[in-house]
């Protein structure tokens, strides 16, 4: 079919409401889908989910039973059935102007067969586990305060050391009371033990390339079938993946599941982030859009094809009214059905910048304030989007990006031999320092925009990528893979077995190995850093790939966890531990914004291989007065002078251990830091005072619309610039605003969006001096204002 949408925005009818898709109960089921080009659409009702194995040998027909829908405004065409249709399946059947006949599973579908063949109809509430109701997200003051833990679902259980019974499923993460031999917790025990605060999912939705009936059927696998995937392949956007779930024939197991390994992550204090690809399909003929609506939901080139800037064939035209709708209705949909807490965006640079800034400020105000987002600022390839969602394009909107300028800075370039600051190469004392103060002189407003990483998924992790560093692969025989293969031919798992990364550790002197040492010192950058801190699983005890830089395919022999290692590298577990207790206790490692950063962070020294700063005056409210942090890259040791202090300065973290408790001193003006090691010191307790005073505005507007409407303020002494309102109350949007606590007033503009409106003419301010630390306030449009309504308990802003 001839596309009606290359190259320019044609106009097309649009839908707003909020009901697309199945709405079911025991009474009747309501059916919405919106194909707006069709000639006319029917609903499908199957008994099976068409994978054709039920029934079979027993002359079972399957033809289904079809349902004339009605066309309404938008594009929109309805059924409205009567009875309970639970457990049945359905499909669209839509006939277009030139005859064409297509069946498509529903692009808004909650639940589906095996392998996503059909659309299922389940009620909901049957998949909610025991409790549910009462299952609350941790609280997160502030995205400063996550520390990020990047975490397949399958490599978490398949190892055969890990443990746990239910091995690459959801139900993994409800096995708690695992031990190893030696008492060492393991699996979920094991990351609520280390002390991170969010687990960041790789693709959990429903995709494509796994044959999830492979255990269990006869029926021939596609040719796209693997064994293993990523994930980074959608095929159904609102539905988990089958392969995690016990029984993926049963379309309500794998919803259930899912929510049970929300709640059980969540009972450990842990929150939930999802790794999402609203930027491409696995195939688009196959895919939940093009059978429906050809075209619309792609972005195609200036010469009608296809745009590529995924590397994979195609790219949804995020910036079309629908497509934008459709994202963040289903991200809404996933942070209320399965109080999912975060979302991180695969290329994110292929999604629009006005998507973008929509979700972080609609499903903050509509869903859950305190939503953690962030993304990949690049493409994986050219693009015609014009607004594409860089770095830098982030300021001020509620989201964080990944900062690679950092993370290059820290360990080099990300598969090869190329070196960094802690990988053995001079010059990077600067780029590591724009890394330490969140990147803000460099791309961000406030630390909440950066997420700091040395190593994820994609690429080498951090021990294969030191091992590379330090011309160890040949030594330690790590085996050359593509696409989960030997490239030589022959087996994985016995390339892995005879390899031996961990070649020259001495298992008496674990933190005393240079290559060790240099992990340590690139991770501890990342988690003494001023931004959001991001590990990758396994990072806390050497967790080796055996030097695949692109797993996204590979057996289980090269991406499992190897639980065993936590034993055999308690020592290096220990420090990541002690690392993120020390973050998580002292607020001075979690600066909330620019003005504050400026105001609390000095540099001591940048160059030679050494970088060295220092948190002064309570920086944050902390209780230690002043604090230096001293990275050595150097092979041999180096003197760092100290600051003057009255009394002495307090290790706590040095080549040997790290901790939020000190273990010796120092006294005198300088310290001798090993080589290639970190160290962290305080020289004495104080008594701040209050952090901050914050101001509660609300805002009242008569047409109740609220989308697009934000603070710029300033005097705030800890973050200017855009405020978003970031939940309802009483009627009102709410946004709170940091102040110090010496602020007499601050300033403020309403405004939407970009400054393409404001609500006044003039600066407006709000009183906040006086010894309150909580301040609410309420902001009316002029006329209201002038009204002098007496009865609002909240004072008017001035």
């Amino acid at each position: 079919m001839n596309s009606n949408y290359i190259n320019a925005e044609q106009e097309i009818e649009t839908y707003a409401g909020k009901d697309l898709g199945l709405t079911y109960s025991a009474e009747c089921s309501f059916f919405k889908v919106w194909v707006p080009t069709a000639f006319t659409v029917s609903l499908v009702l199957y008994d099976t989910g068409g994978n054709g194995t039920e029934g079979a040998g027993s002359g079972f027909r399957d033809s289904g039973r079809i349902v004339n829908m009605l066309r309404q405004e938008g594009g929109v065409w309805v059924a409205r059935l009567s009875g309970d249709l639970k457990g049945r399946y359905y499909m669209y059947r839509a006939v277009y102007g030139d005859g064409t006949i297509r069946e498509a599973a529903d692009p808004y579908a909650k639940a589906v067969s095996a392998n996503g063949v059909r659309s299922a109809i389940v009620d909901l509430r049957d998949t909610d586990p025991e409790a549910w109701a009462g299952d609350e997200s941790p609280a997160l003051p502030h995205p400063a305060d996550a520390v990020i833990y990047e975490l397949h679902v399958r490599d978490f259980s398949s190892a055969a050391d890990s443990g746990m019974q239910h091995k690459g499923k959801f139900k993994a993460f409800t096995e708690s009371g695992l031990r190893d031999s030696a008492g060492h917790a393991l699996g979920i025990d094991h990351l609520a033990e280390l002390g991170i605060t969010h687990v960041h999912l790789l693709p959990v939705f429903d995709f494509q390339t796994i044959n999830e009936l492979a255990a269990d059927s006869g029926s021939a696998a596609e040719p796209y079938f693997t064994e293993y995937n990523w994930g980074y392949d959608p095929q159904h956007y609102n539905v988990p993946e089958g392969s995690y779930s016990t029984n993926p024939s049963d379309p309500a197991v794998r919803i259930r599941e899912m929510k049970e390994m929300v709640q059980a992550l969540h009972s450990k204090g842990i929150s939930v982030i999802m790794d999402v690809v609203y930027n491409h399909t696995y195939s688009v003929e196959k895919g939940p859009f093009q059978p429906l609506v050809p075209d619309y939901f792609y972005r195609h080139d200036y010469n009608g094809r296809l745009s590529n800037g995924s590397g994979v064939g195609n790219e949804l035209a995020t910036e079309r009214p629908m497509v934008r709708k459709y994202i963040k209705d289903s991200l809404a949909y996933w942070a209320s059905e399965y109080h999912i807490d975060g979302f991180r965006f695969d290329l994110m640079g292929l999604m629009d910048s006005v998507t973008m800034r929509e979700i972080s400020e609609e499903l903050r105000l509509e869903v859950n304030p305190s939503l953690l987002l962030y993304g990949e600022p690049w493409t994986g390839g050219e693009s015609p989007l014009a607004a594409k969602t860089l770095k830098g394009v982030q300021k001020g909107k509620g989201y964080a990006v990944f900062n690679d300028n950092f993370r290059s800075a820290i360990k080099g370039d990300s598969d090869g031999w190329g070196k960094g600051f802690a990988t053995g190469e001079y010059g990077r004392e600067g780029a590591v320092a724009s890394g330490i103060k969140g990147a803000i002189h460099e791309f961000t407003d406030s630390p909440a925009e950066t997420v700091n990483y040395v190593a994820a998924h994609d690429n080498l992790n951090l021990w294969d990528k030191v091992l590379a560093t330090q011309g160890l692969r040949q030594a330690a025989g790590l085996p050359e893979l593509d696409n989960g293969r030997l490239r030589h031919g022959g087996s994985v798992e016995a390339a892995v077995a005879a390899a031996d990364p961990y070649i020259g550790v001495d298992p008496q002197d674990i933190l005393g190995d240079e290559a060790v040492r240099r992990s340590l010192l690139a991770s501890g950058i990342i988690l003494t850093s001023q931004g959001i801190p991001f590990l990758q699983a396994g990072d806390e005890f050497l967790r080796s790939k055996y030097g695949d830089h692109n797993s996204y395919r590979s057996p289980d022999a090269i991406n499992a966890i190897r639980w065993e290692n936590k034993g055999k590298f308690l020592p290096v577990y220990e420090y990541y531990k002690g690392l993120i207790t020390l973050r998580r206790k002292h607020p001075a490692f979690r600066l909330h914004g620019r003005q504050e950063i400026e105001r609390s962070l000095e540099f001591l020294r940048c160059d030679g291989g050494v970088v060295s700063y220092l948190l002064k005056n309570n920086a944050g409210g902390d209780e230690w007065n002043n604090i230096v942090v001293i990275f050595n890259a150097n092979p041999g040791p180096v003197i760092q002078a100290l600051p003057e202090t009255d009394g002495c300065w307090n290790i706590v973290v040095d080549h040997t251990s790290a901790g939020a408790e000190a273990f010796r001193s120092i006294e005198g003006p300088e310290v001798q830091l090993e080589g290639l090691s970190l160290m962290v010191l305080y020289d004495k307790y104080g008594q701040p005072g209050p952090r901050s005073k914050i101001i509660e505005i609300h805002y009242e507007r008569p047409d109740g619309d609220y989308r697009g409407w934000n603070l710029w303020v300033w005097g705030t002494g800890i973050q200017d610039g855009q405020s978003d309102f970031r939940q309802m109350k009483d009627g009102h949007a709410v946004a709170r605003v940091e102040v110090l606590p010496e602020a007499a007033s601050i300033g403020y503009i309403l405004r939407l969006n970009d400054w393409e409106e404001k609500d006044g003419a003039g600066d407006r301010f709000i009183d906040c001096s006086g010894s309150k630390e909580l301040i609410q306030v309420i902001i009316r449009d002029r006329v209201q204002e002038n009204s002098g309504d007496k009865d609002d308990p909240l004072q008017l802003t001035s």
